[in-house]
C-alpha cells in the first residue's frame, strides 16, 4: 500500500471498498494518521460522510473592553448629578443643595461647622426671622446645611429612596412632594419650638419622600410583586426609624421631620387615587438631621 504521498494515497483508497474505508476512518488511531485522513478523504468524495464545514472568515468578536474605576466613577457622578430623564427632579435636587454648601465654603464659612450667625445669613429658619418678615426661609432653610457630614447623610437618603420613587410616580410628583413636605417641616418646627430655633437641612422633606412611599406600599397602589414590595417597605421602615431614634440623642429637629413625614402621608392619599399613572395605580440651632 503506497501512500507515501496526497496523490498515492487517494488513488490506493479510490480501489477499497466503503466498509474498508468506513472501517479505517472509525479506527483512525489505531494507523498513521495519513491513512485515517485518506480514509475520510475518500468517504467525502464518495459522499458517504459530510463534508467538514469550512472556517469562517468572519472575524471573532472583539472581547467588551473592562470598565476601569475612573470610568465607572464617571458613570456614578453623572448619574448622580446630571438630570436625564427617568431621573430629573433627584439629580437637580442634589445639585442645588450641593451648590448652596460649596457657595457657603467658597465665601469662607467652615465645610464642616459653620456658626448660626453664618447658617442663618444663608436662609437658615431662624424663628425671630421668619415669623417677622421673612417667610422664605420656611423654604430657603431646606437647602442650607451645617455642614458637610450633615450635607452627605441627607443626600444618600435623597438618592437612595428618590430614584425609586421618581421612576414611579414622575418628575413633577416628586419635587411637589419635596417641597411641600419641606414647607411642613420648617413651619413645625417653627410652631413647635415657641422659644425660638435655628433650624436647617433637607431632611425633613426628604422624610415627605418616606411618608408618600410609605402610603403607597401599604395601600398598594404602588404595583410591586410581594417580595419587593415587602423589600422597599421595610427599607423606608428602617431610614424612618433610624433617623428618629438617632434625632432623641442629637442635636437634630425630629419636629421637622415628623412635619414633614405627615405631609407626604397626607398627599399620598389624594395623588394616589387622583393623578398616579396607570403603571403606578395598580434659639437652639438644630439641624434637621
Amino acid at each position: 500500500m503506497d501512500i507515501s504521498t496526497p496523490e498515492a494515497a487517494a488513488a490506493h483508497f479510490a480501489q477499497r471498498p466503503d466498509a474498508e474505508l468506513l472501517y479505517l476512518a472509525r479506527h483512525a488511531s489505531r494507523y498513521p494518521p495519513a491513512v485515517g485522513a485518506a480514509a475520510v478523504a475518500e468517504l467525502q468524495r464518495r459522499g458517504l460522510v459530510p463534508e467538514a464545514p469550512a472556517p469562517s472568515l468572519a472575524p471573532a468578536p472583539a472581547e467588551a473592553p473592562r470598565e476601569t474605576w475612573g470610568q465607572l466613577l464617571r458613570q456614578l457622578g453623572k448619574g448622580l448629578f446630571w438630570p436625564s430623564p427617568p431621573y430629573v427632579a433627584v439629580p437637580l435636587l442634589i445639585d442645588l443643595n450641593v451648590l448652596v454648601w460649596l457657595l457657603m465654603v467658597a465665601s469662607g464659612i467652615s465645610p464642616t461647622d459653620p456658626a448660626g450667625r453664618e447658617l442663618a445669613a444663608w436662609g437658615s429658619n431662624v424663628s425671630s426671622f421668619t415669623l417677622h418678615g421673612q417667610p422664605w426661609r420656611l423654604l430657603t432653610s431646606l437647602f442650607v446645611h451645617g455642614g458637610a457630614t450633615h450635607l452627605l447623610l441627607n443626600m444618600i437618603s435623597l438618592w437612595l429612596l428618590g430614584l425609586m420613587l421618581e421612576q414611579r410616580v414622575g418628575t413633577w410628583r416628586v419635587l411637589a412632594v419635596y417641597l411641600a413636605s419641606g414647607l411642613a417641616a420648617s413651619l413645625a418646627t417653627v410652631w413647635y419650638h415657641t422659644a425660638g430655633i435655628n433650624s436647617m437641612g433637607a431632611s425633613g422633606a426628604i422624610f415627605g419622600l418616606y411618608g408618600f412611599m410609605l402610603a403607597l406600599l401599604l395601600s398598594k397602589k404602588m404595583v410591586l410583586d410581594k417580595f419587593d414590595r415587602r423589600a422597599m417597605l421595610g427599607l423606608v421602615v428602617y431610614l424612618i426609624l433610624s433617623n428618629l431614634i438617632s434625632g432623641i440623642t442629637g442635636n437634630i429637629d425630629n419636629i421637622a421631620h415628623l412635619g414633614g413625614l405627615l405631609m407626604g402621608l397626607l398627599i399620598a392619599g389624594p395623588a394616589a387615587v387622583f393623578t398616579m399613572p396607570a403603571e403606578v395605580l395598580d434659639g437652639e440651632t438644630k439641624e434637621t438631621s
